[in-house]
C-alpha cells in the first residue's frame, strides 16, 4: 500500500506553531478530506505534503520512500488550487498540455493525452476557447485536467469549490466525487464546509487548531463523534444543559448525554406515548425540505429538526405546545 503518511510532523512560521507532532495516514487511492476553519494548519499539511513547505520536525513518507526534503516537481504530485492558477493568455487545450509540453512528450502524444482528458471533464467543445470565456465551473474542470493529465500519484485540492456559487458546488463536488472513483487516484481535499465533506469523503480528518481531533469514515464522524467539538463540525448538535439532561434521561436510552443531534428527536402535538415531555415551540425555521424548531425545554431551548411530508400541513406553530421524544 503506497499511503502518505505525515509522522510526528512540527511546522512553524516563525513563532507561531501551526503543527505540532502531527500524524496522519492519507489513504492510497480515497478521497482523504481535511475539514475544519480557517487558521487550523488544513492548507499547510496540503503544502507540506506538496513540497511548498518542508517541516522542522518529523518526515513525510509515501509507501516506503521518504519524500520530506524532495523537491515539488520530484514527487509526481499535482495540485488544483483555490484560484485554479489558469493561464489566462493560452487556450483550454494549451493549458491542459503545458505539464506534458515541460516534460517534453511527444506532440502525437500531447494530442491523445488532452483528448482523453478533456473527455474526462467534458470540456471536448472548449478545447480552444480562451479561459476568460469559460465560467467558474468550467474554468474548475480545466484545472482538474490539467492537474490528472501528467498522471500523478496523487491530487492535492485546496478549496477548489469556495468561488462557486451554492448550486454550482454542489453540482461539482459530485463531478469530483465520480473522476475520483473514475480513475482511483489518491486525493487529498481541504474543505471548512460540514457538507462538502459529508458528501464527497472516504475519510474525514477533522482538525482544530492544529491537531487532528478524529479520523474516520463521514458515517463515524457524523454518528460516533469523539466529542462535542467533533460533532459540532458535522452537523447540528444540542449541546444540553444539566437541567435539560436530567430531564431527557428518562426517554433517552443512554446512560450520559451532553450532545444529541436534532434529527434524533421527535415532536408529538399529542401525547400517543408515555416517554415523551412537554415543551413549548418558540421558533419556527422553515428550509424546505424539513423544518427547524425551538423548543423551551428545562433551562433552554432544544433544536429539533423534522422532515417536511403531506405538502407541509405537518408543519407546527410558534406557541404550540408538543411533546418530546426521542427516535
Amino acid at each position: 500500500m503506497e499511503n502518505i503518511r505525515l509522522e510526528n510532523v512540527t511546522f512553524s512560521y516563525g513563532e507561531e506553531v501551526i503543527l505540532e507532532n502531527l500524524d496522519l495516514t492519507l489513504q492510497e487511492k480515497k478521497f482523504n478530506t481535511l475539514l475544519g476553519p480557517s487558521g487550523c494548519g488544513k492548507t499547510t499539511i496540503l503544502r507540506l505534503v506538496a513540497g511548498f513547505l518542508t517541516p522542522q520536525q518529523g518526515k513525510i513518507v509515501i509507501g516506503d520512500k521518504e519524500i520530506t526534503h524532495l523537491m515539488p516537481e520530484k514527487r509526481n504530485i499535482s495540485t488544483v488550487f483555490q484560484n485554479y492558477a489558469l493561464f489566462q493568455n493560452m487556450s483550454v487545450k494549451q493549458n491542459i498540455a503545458y505539464g506534458l509540453k515541460i516534460r517534453k512528450i511527444p506532440k502525437n502524444k500531447i494530442d491523445e493525452k488532452c483528448a482523453e482528458y478533456l473527455n474526462l471533464v467534458r470540456m471536448e467543445e472548449y478545447a480552444d476557447k480562451g479561459i476568460d470565456e469559460l465560467s467558474g465551473g468550467q474554468q474548475q474542470r480545466v484545472a482538474i485536467a490539467r492537474a490528472l493529465v501528467t498522471e500523478p500519484k496523487m491530487l492535492l485540492m485546496d478549496e477548489p469549490m469556495s468561488n462557486l456559487d451554492a448550486s454550482l458546488r454542489i453540482e461539482m463536488r459530485e463531478e469530483i466525487r465520480e473522476i475520483q472513483k473514475k480513475i482511483g487516484i489518491t486525493t487529498l481535499f481541504i474543505t471548512h464546509d460540514q457538507q462538502e465533506a459529508l458528501t464527497i469523503s472516504d475519510n474525514i480528518a477533522v482538525m482544530s487548531k492544529g491537531k487532528i481531533l478524529q479520523i474516520g469514515t463521514p458515517q463515524e464522524i457524523y454518528f460516533r463523534p469523539v466529542n462535542s467539538k467533533v460533532a459540532h463540525a458535522v452537523g447540528n448538535v444540542n449541546d444540553l444543559t444539566e437541567a435539560q439532561n436530567d430531564m431527557l434521561k428518562c426517554i433517552w436510552k443512554e446512560k450520559e448525554m451532553s450532545a444529541i443531534r436534532p434529527e434524533n428527536f421527535v415532536l408529538d402535538k399529542e401525547k400517543q406515548r408515555e416517554d415523551t415531555i412537554e415543551g413549548v415551540i418558540t421558533k419556527v425555521s422553515f428550509c424546505g425540505a424539513h423544518t427547524e424548531y425551538f423548543v423551551a425545554l428545562g433551562d433552554a431551548d432544544l433544536k429539533v429538526i423534522e422532515l417536511n411530508c403531506n405538502d407541509g400541513r405537518n408543519v407546527k406553530q410558534v406557541g404550540e405546545r408538543v411533546f418530546v421524544g426521542c427516535r
